[in-house]
């Protein structure tokens, strides 16, 4: 089930919020009919998880009109689940070419590359990639958006180039807010962290933004379950994180150890062939939550050299899921178990690349083209659709107010389902 966390009349300041009967009640007609569709752009769109998000598959009034990235198999899978909207190439060279014309919008999504913010990468100081912000921008002015999302790594808050984002922004005649968002307090199985930066050209958007959160962290907020809870910070009286369980139970022991000609869920619900070595680590730590230091401890024998060697660093090295808690952060490579906390809880093996799909909450219908391995980069890469979907709604209701789709006997309705 799927929230607006906000709903506003902005004109004359007044803001109402909205709990769960009343989106249902929405959701089916009884109290708003939006007909309006509005443009979307999608620039460095990867598989197009934020698109899912700002789909119909999640209940929003946004059409894909154009998209954009650099990986050709990304532009695949994109085109496939939205229409032939998504070109391939350097979005530098298509825009200092001039040569595609870039459609009139109502908002542009997206998230330029983040290694360049990234801690995992060392050269990040003179990294160009963090400079791709800027292409963004100029999409943004030639299609005259009055709103757009960029989403990247948490490090971007607070460093020189978000001043110079906020700045450039606001040049155009945008306000800008911004934030950091856990996946996981808005119903994905998963503890990602994504900074947002909004811009709307018509109001300010902090008014709406962050959204309010739709689920609570059982093992670090507990006391928030109980009323009175923080109206101001979640939607309604919440429920827990969804956890591992909640995310991939139903899914039977994988076959095989290539994509499947068969329907999804099982499609994507393959092995691997490990060497026997790993087999052996695997079972040497079978308990949820166990990781590399365990199998020094349980098994030194087993163990590589480097792993004994390296006293500190991450705990996820090698570890287990536990299935009452969300997913890790899952990256491109979640099928080498080495990379991060990527084992099964129980199964001696690594997570599937439709578990990791689900962790992202990527519904089972999307359809994922290429390779194993290129699959496998746009799930990492990707939004988590369903984190996207509580954005859009913030961006839904900026621009249902500014189209006045909206009556005045249609916000009485609401206001009196409503908290204040």
């Amino acid at each position: 089930m799927y929230q607006l966390e906000n709903t506003i009349k902005i004109n004359k300041s007044f803001i109402l919020r909205e709990d769960e009967a009343t989106y249902v009640s929405r959701c089916s007609g009884d109290l708003l009919q939006n007909p309006r569709r509005y443009r979307l752009i999608d620039l460095f769109s990867g598989a197009g998880g934020m698109s899912v998000g700002f789909s119909e598959v999640f209940g929003q009034p946004f059409q894909s009109v154009w998209a954009n990235d650099f990986n050709q198999f990304c532009v695949d899978t994109y085109n496939e689940n939205f229409g032939p909207h998504s070109v391939v190439g350097d979005i530098v060279e298509i825009l200092e070419k001039n040569q595609i014309a870039i459609p009139q919008a109502d908002v542009v999504i997206g998230g330029p590359p983040c290694q360049g913010f990234s801690l995992l990468n060392k050269n990040r100081e003179n990294d160009s990639r963090k400079e791709l912000w800027r292409p963004f921008l100029e999409v943004v002015e030639r299609c005259g958006a009055s709103v757009f999302v960029m989403e990247n790594v948490p490090q971007l808050l607070g460093s020189f180039e978000h001043g110079e984002i906020v700045g450039a922004a606001e040049s155009l005649g945008f306000k800008v807010c911004q934030d950091k968002l856990i996946a996981a307090d808005y119903g994905v199985p998963q503890t990602r962290t994504r900074a947002f930066i909004i811009g709307c050209k018509f109001t300010d958007p902090s008014i709406l933004f962050p959204p309010r959160k739709t689920h609570f962290n059982p093992n670090g907020n507990g006391k928030q379950l109980t009323l009175p809870f923080n109206r101001e910070e979640y939607l309604t009286p919440p429920p827990k994180w969804k956890n591992v369980r909640d995310a991939i139970s139903d899914l039977p022991h994988p076959e095989g150890t290539e994509i499947r000609n068969v329907p999804p869920p099982l499609d994507l619900h393959f092995g691997r062939n490990p060497t026997e070595l790993s087999r052996k680590r695997y079972r040497a730590i079978p308990r949820q939550g166990m990781n590399r230091f365990d199998l020094q401890r349980i098994a030194p024998e087993l163990t590589p050299k480097c792993w004994i060697r390296k006293k500190s660093g991450g705990t996820d090295l090698f570890g287990r899921l536990w299935w009452d808690r969300p997913s890790v952060t899952i990256r491109t490579e979640f099928f080498k178990p080495e990379k991060g906390r990527y084992l099964h809880p129980e199964q001696h093996r690594p997570i599937t690349h439709r578990e990791a799909a689900r962790f992202q909450s990527f519904p089972d219908s999307f359809k994922f083209l290429g390779s194993k391995t290129e699959i496998a980069k746009q799930i990492g890469n990707a939004v988590p659709p369903l984190l996207a979907a509580r954005v859009a709604d913030v961006v839904r209701l900026l621009l249902d107010q500014r189209y006045g789709q909206w009556t005045s006997s249609q916000e009485k309705n609401v206001a009196k389902l409503c908290r204040a």
